[in-house]
């Protein structure tokens, strides 16, 4: 009995595991060329990022804006004129940065 409960919760945890490092948040910037910054948002498993909170901060950590992903796991902002990076927080533990200097055409 014993070994079947050991084995029963070690493949509880594996399971439990696999499924933590499935749902990694992801997040892409481009730069339109037209003063507006459009970052797409999702998961590693493929769920939407849909009304995920998403953050705009610069340098020192300041929040210059703040939103949420659309529908479409998108969301749009005017381009900062000082260095800043795009912060998806999907949760504790789960938050994908985008700096700025990685937000290309």
């Amino acid at each position: 009995m014993r070994k079947i409960v050991f084995f029963g919760c070690l493949l509880l945890s594996i399971c439990l595991s696999s499924q933590v490092f499935s749902h990694t948040p992801l997040c892409f910037c481009t730069d339109q060329g037209n003063g507006t910054i459009v970052c797409e948002g999702g998961f590693s498993d493929g769920d939407s990022a849909a009304g995920m909170r998403i953050q705009v901060v610069d340098a020192n950590g300041k929040i210059i804006l703040a939103g949420y992903m659309n529908e479409n796991s998108e969301f749009s902002f005017k381009k900062p004129k000082v260095e800043y990076a795009v912060i998806f927080d999907a949760g504790p533990g789960h938050i994908a940065k985008v700096p700025s200097s990685e937000i290309t055409e």
